[in-house]
């Protein structure tokens, strides 16, 4: 199937840059007829794929994703019956402890209580910084819970300048490398798409980099096995899987942390955050400049490199955050391991009233479980797939206390092994698994009610 980009929604394949404001508004169902006409009234302010030549002009855009609970209150549940829904159909607080290695302070039991259970819908609002679009943004809201559908949580997010997050670094680097429409000019997958053997005169092997099938995310659409996920479900056509994540960050228990191990050292300080991130904080890779911070006066960091060439971990340490949560071509066969586990990140940075401040984690994919999940439960909360034991990352990972990092020495530097935080960086605060429609699916959802 080939892409049809007004049939998608916006932010997914390509993400809204230019809107910093983001609502996330969580509805619950009350009354289903009521909330499919709400939700047909609200379908022209959808985005979808086809806007970005003139994107400056785009001031205010939503999306629309719905919780297994909201799909079966709406008649839909057939439709995720597979065992290859699982993950979505039993959620992410069910899943949490098991698959994600949620426990303790971040453990479903110590979550927002509207972020555990109990949401249906999920709208998402951005718009750009502006009172009038501020403005757009609540007339929207008000739409939707004017009838059928009743508000239950609503969380805030800005994006910084420079897109930093709370800890310092320069985000939303490495987003999969994805084919473009047809007749649309075909991205550079360097760095960031399928590293793959290739031989132009049938005489010797090179590296070449591709775009990722686009099925890795979107059903309905072949991936990187020659699969159509979902194939023959025109609901499920053009959606796509999301993950909601509420992770506040501890921005000054970092800032200690670095400062225990290194005194006032300030430049011995970014050099090991770091080592600990796996970048420098202008988002330059340790395999570009492993030792001394990069000094760029123009154009943002490549992304181009392999760490295939770093294998003892001497540039870039092997369980530094970033080589961990996308390995590339670091566990062998170019991308063959790890081709399968991409994942597209539209997180923003959020601040609570309380003072509190994080990311919102939003990621979409084919399959919660493969992607996702894997990328959390078994290499950022589990280091056996990089020859790391139980070691946990450093960064996110918690309830570890004899677990260890290690920045492995190379020349005359020995190598360090640090110790966890006493308290855990990264608390998760709550979350959902949701499916995001494609617009003919989400116009099916809101007239129909029922299976045809």
């Amino acid at each position: 199937m080939t892409r049809d980009p007004s049939d998608i929604q916006g932010n997914i394949l390509r993400g809204y840059k230019h809107l910093r404001h983001v609502a996330y508004v969580f509805f619950r169902i009350a009354d289903p007829a009521a909330a499919r006409g709400r939700l047909a009234q609200a379908l022209t302010r959808i985005g979808t794929d086809t806007e970005w030549p003139g994107k400056s002009q785009v001031q205010l855009r939503a999306n629309v994703a719905f919780t297994y609970q909201g799909l079966a209150k709406l008649g839909m549940q057939a439709h995720f019956d597979a065992p290859a829904y699982a993950d979505f159909t039993q959620g992410m607080a069910a899943r949490a402890q098991t698959q994600l290695c949620d426990t303790g302070a971040s453990g479903p039991d110590r979550w927002e209580p509207a972020l555990r259970d109990g949401a249906d819908l999920l709208l998402t609002v951005y718009w750009h910084d502006s009172d009038a679009g501020e403005a757009a943004a609540a007339r929207l809201r008000e739409q939707l819970a004017s009838g059928g559908l009743d508000e239950s949580y609503v969380q805030r997010a800005e994006m910084f300048a420079g897109r930093r997050e709370q800890f310092g670094f320069a985000d939303g680097f490495s987003q999969p490398a994805l084919p473009a429409p047809a007749g649309a000019r075909q991205p550079d997958a360097a760095g960031e798409g399928v590293l793959e053997p290739w031989s132009p005169w049938r005489l010797r092997f090179r590296p070449r980099w591709r775009p990722l099938a686009l099925g890795e995310f979107l059903l309905g659409h072949r991936d990187e096995d020659d699969v159509v996920p979902g194939d023959g479900d025109p609901l499920l056509r053009n959606g796509t899987f999301m993950v909601w994540r509420k992770l506040e960050q501890h921005a000054d228990r970092f800032e200690r942390y670095l400062e225990c191990a290194t005194g006032d050292d300030g430049a011995k300080r970014a050099w090991l955050a770091a080592k600990i991130v796996g970048r420098w904080r202008d988002g330059t890779s340790l395999i570009d400049a492993p030792d001394r911070y990069p000094r760029r006066t123009e154009g943002k960091p490549g992304n181009a490199f392999r760490y295939a060439g770093d294998p003892a971990g001497v540039r870039c340490p092997i369980g530094a955050h970033v080589r961990r949560a996308n390995p590339r071509d670091a566990l062998g066969w170019w991308t063959h391991r790890t081709r399968r586990h991409r994942i597209i990140r539209r997180g923003v940075t959020y601040a609570d009233p309380d003072g509190s401040r994080g990311l919102i984690f939003v990621c979409f994919n084919a399959s919660i479980s493969r992607q996702f999940e894997l990328i959390q439960g078994r290499w950022l909360m589990d280091g056996d797939a990089f020859g790391l034991g139980s070691d946990r990352d450093l960064l996110v990972g918690h309830d570890d206390p004899d677990g260890k990092m290690t920045i492995q020495g190379g020349g005359r530097r020995p190598a360090q092994f640090l110790h966890p935080p006493d308290e855990p960086l990264v608390t998760t605060r709550g979350g959902y698994y949701l499916f995001v429609p494609g617009l003919s699916a989400l116009r099916r959802i809101a007239t129909a009610g029922v299976d045809e």
